[in-house]
């Protein structure tokens, strides 16, 4: 599954180059739409897609929005996470699934 180009942002990370994108849907996190998660890919040779969830919820009055904003060091060490994990970002595959603690649930 590839990422939209719309809507993505880029990131270096140990000097390779990805796309992210916070979602909420159901691909990417709970099926309940309920967890804030974001989506990486490598922004050259895009192969598994990488999924993370935050475990944060999210709050939905008014809108959908997350309760913290997923901030590109975060992200930055997920990217990190997972390859420590054996994520390869160019090698094709099924999507590399990373849960993370919550916000509150790191020590």
């Amino acid at each position: 599954m590839a990422l939209p180009k719309k809507g993505s942002r880029r990131i270096v990370v140990d000097g390779a180059g990805y796309r992210w994108r916070v979602s909420s849907r159901h691909w990417c996190c709970s099926y309940e739409a309920t967890t804030l998660g974001y989506a990486v890919e490598d922004a050259a040779a895009p192969g598994a897609t990488l999924v993370v969830e935050t475990g944060r919820p999210l709050v939905h009055e008014p809108s959908p929005e997350a309760a913290e904003p997923i901030l590109p060091g975060e992200v930055a060490a997920g990217i990190r996470a997972a390859r420590a994990r054996g994520w390869t970002p160019t090698a094709q595959g099924p999507s590399f699934r990373l849960r993370l603690p919550a916000v509150g649930e790191r020590g």
